[in-house]
């Protein structure tokens, strides 16, 4: 590309008023994303309207639309750091370790190693984003419904390194969560399962609510009974910024995550979600002795948030070149260059460069602000944790029966999130974790729904799984994590000593 031709779109991307849009988007997704229940698909879907109705042009439009889904998907991290309540389904597994971190006084401290995590995530899928995008579409393209169905079985082997301390106890609470995955109408057939009548469970019981109560109500519910104690005190927070020798000796960290998570990210219907739980998986799978993962481990945080935000540049790849999206978010985005008279796909690149080329430099731009935006405000949002708890349970349960009711305002899936509180709540008390309960119900329907179709082809038979080599890979390190996470479980290891 010429000089002066990337001096044009550099401009396009970053002239004042361009700044000004990505930053408010930036700042209005993070405050959407931090926000139990309101997810980025929600957050872009909401103001997808007011940034077409602005009239601000295609490039425009979408700098707010990928400021508001960067932010978003970053968002989700400071409640999960801060209180256990994921504020978006990628920032779950953050909590396996961010949480922990802010018992110990240290929650300042893993929000900056989010946000730093989440911009060089966020930046490396920008750049490949900008540089792979045909190749890793083409490379897309081969995936059918035999490789979807070996990568969500994949995703499913990661129950036996997040469940924690007992393995059994993970195992069940990702049974329980196939099981709700199997509510609803047949993917295949169309038929009513376990609806028991009730009109409101033929689409399956939301995602949503399922996540608001399995955290947030059953973080509420299990702090109640320390409001009524005498003495109660406010917890310690020491503040501090990572130091360069910190950040480079997890360096490698930072960079492998992002990379798997574009590459997650670039398979359509993918998402931040399965990126997040793999990169966490995989950090985990390579931990080295010292590491305590599930204990407050920096790499933890790192991991996730680096797989999730890699993939938000993933996911912009099978849009902009195929034409199909890569998640919820980008199917809207989609939507907004369609209304705008502009159809994605090889073509685009070639008569709307000015569009195009702008968008991965957005993207990246929109990461430099959510650094700033996130470190600047680390010291402050941190402090949250020293609001009376008195004060606090209650304003996060009405945010909780706000983010529950407005997907489909439905009283219904405030029943179900209260409901999956108190079932949280017993769950935290005999100690089944709930990130695997989460996972499978993202990864069920998945693997239901690419089983069956695979099934239904013409001369369809098991083994086919095993001789097409993407999902024969897939499986055979979908076993390897299996064998690795018990070698490596402690329970194990007592066990052969």
């Amino acid at each position: 590309m010429p000089m002066d031709a990337y001096l044009h779109y550099l401009w396009i991307a970053a002239n004042p008023m361009a700044l000004g849009i990505v930053t408010l988007g930036v700042a209005l997704g993070i405050v959407i994303g931090a926000l139990p229940g309101l997810t980025a698909t929600m957050g872009v879907t909401l103001l997808m309207p007011l940034a077409i109705s602005l009239d601000l042009g295609p490039h425009l439009s979408l700098a707010m639309l990928i400021g508001i889904y960067v932010g978003a998907i970053y968002g989700g991290t400071i409640t999960a750091i801060l209180i256990a309540t994921p504020g978006t389904p990628a920032s779950a597994p953050t909590v396996l370790d961010g949480f922990p971190m802010t018992q110990r006084g240290e929650a300042g401290r893993a929000i900056v190693w989010a946000t730093l995590a989440s911009f060089v995530g966020g930046v490396l899928g920008a750049l490949i984003l900008s540089f792979l995008s045909p190749q890793l579409s083409r490379f897309a393209l081969r995936f059918s419904y035999h490789e979807y169905f070996a990568l969500a079985v994949f995703g499913l082997s990661m129950i036996v390194t997040i469940s924690g301390r007992d393995v059994l106890k993970g195992i069940i609470s990702g049974l329980a969560g196939l099981l709700l995955a199997t509510v609803g109408l047949d993917p295949v057939a169309g038929i009513p399962r376990f609806c028991f009548g009730f009109p409101e469970l033929f689409s399956g019981i939301g995602f949503i609510p399922v996540l608001i109560g399995l955290f947030a109500f059953a973080q509420v519910f299990s702090e109640i009974p320390e409001l009524s104690r005498k003495g109660f005190t406010l917890p310690h927070l020491r503040f501090s910024y990572p130091s360069v020798k910190e950040f480079f000796r997890y360096r490698f960290t930072f960079l492998w995550p992002g990379t798997l998570g574009t590459f997650i990210g670039s398979l359509p219907g993918a998402g931040c979600d399965i990126a997040s739980f793999v990169s966490y998986n995989e950090a985990k799978r390579l931990a080295k002795p010292g590491d305590r993962f599930g204990d407050g481990e920096p790499k933890g945080i790192i991991a996730s948030e680096s797989g999730k935000s890699g993939c938000t540049g993933g996911a912009m790849i099978p849009m902009l070149t195929l034409g199909v999206p890569g998640d919820a978010v980008t199917a809207v985005m989609l939507n907004a260059l369609v209304v705008q008279g502009l159809q994605p796909g090889p073509l685009l690149f070639r008569d709307h460069a000015d569009v195009v080329y702008p968008i991965f430099l957005t993207m990246i731009l929109a990461n430099f602000i959510m650094l700033v935006l996130g470190l600047l405000s680390a010291r402050y949002t941190s402090r949250m944790i020293l609001i009376d708890k008195r004060v606090l349970l209650p304003v996060i349960c009405v945010l909780s029966v706000i983010g529950a009711y407005s997907l489909q305002n439905s009283l219904f899936d405030v029943g179900v999130a209260v409901a999956m509180g108190l079932i949280g709540y017993g769950m935290k008390r005999w100690e089944y974790p709930a990130s695997p309960v989460v996972l499978a119900l993202i990864l069920g329907p998945m693997a239901e729904q690419n089983l069956r179709r695979a099934m239904l082809m013409p001369g369809a038979s098991p083994f086919d799984f095993f001789t097409r080599p993407l999902s024969a890979l897939l499986l055979l390190i979908a076993a390897a994590t299996v064998v690795t996470g018990l070698w490596k479980h402690p329970g194990w290891k007592r066990e052969e000593g």
